[in-house]
């Protein structure tokens, strides 16, 4: 099937450098042509501020835009992480994702951006970070994952002391909030910061929620793959 021609890009996306942006307009081209792309969203339009411009609020972070290490939890198609690695050159970028089918779309696209600093990790998260992900990122980035407790203990053993996790979450929820401050004393994890980043097609009120690690990953994290979604701490 041929390319489908990408839509003109918005405002944040023009303002980078040609590489960046080429890399930008090939993910979009990917997710507007091709019939198995994990998105609902295949307009090249509507996925540039559905996803290009929404992930692309993260960088306005400086802890993000600092990060010499991502890893992006649940990346499914790639976002934000694919983003991240195009516009963040510095960085390595480690996509991961246990679903199979969606790790080889996410290939395809690191393939077809030219991007040299991402990978896809076909692995749970519980999995890679009980060996070789354990503690080796500098920030952890999660979109349309789940609830920010279960967010925040994926991340943790991850994450090296010191290290961030970034969560695009949509309006805010003062019970999950305080699931998190709950359950945050368990993860060596604290809440920093809610960030409104302004309305985006598909989330209308589009927060990023700032996480940080504070101390040594505890003992009984990981726990076994799928128990942080379906009993979180805190709850």
């Amino acid at each position: 099937m041929s390319d489908t021609p990408a839509a003109e890009p918005p405002e944040s996306v023009r303002e980078l450098s040609g590489d960046a942006r080429d890399a930008l307009e090939s993910l979009v081209s990917l997710l507007a042509s091709e019939r198995d792309a994990p998105s609902a969203v295949r307009e090249p339009a509507q996925a540039w501020r559905v996803h290009v411009a929404d992930s692309l609020a993260g960088v306005e972070l400086p802890e993000l835009a600092s990060a010499k290490a991502i890893a992006d939890v649940g990346a499914g198609a790639g976002l934000p992480g694919l983003v991240l690695a195009a516009t963040l050159s510095e960085a390595r970028v480690d996509l991961i994702e246990s679903v199979g089918r969606k790790c080889e779309f996410m290939r395809r696209a690191v393939d077809r951006m030219q991007l040299a600093n991402a990978r896809v990790i076909c692995e749970r998260a519980e999995t890679w970070a009980a060996g070789d992900g354990r503690e080796a990122y500098d920030a952890v980035t999660a979109r349309a994952v789940g609830r920010l407790a279960t967010i925040a203990e994926l991340a943790s053993p991850l994450l090296r002391e010191g290290g961030v996790v970034v969560a695009w979450k949509g309006r805010r929820d003062e019970g999950e909030e305080a699931e998190l401050a709950r359950a945050a004393p368990r993860l060596a994890i604290e809440p920093d910061e809610a960030r409104w980043v302004g309305p985006y097609a598909g989330s209308r009120h589009r927060h990023l929620h700032l996480m940080r690690k504070v101390g040594p990953t505890p003992a009984d994290l990981p726990r076994r793959p799928g128990v942080a979604k379906k009993r979180p701490f805190g709850r």
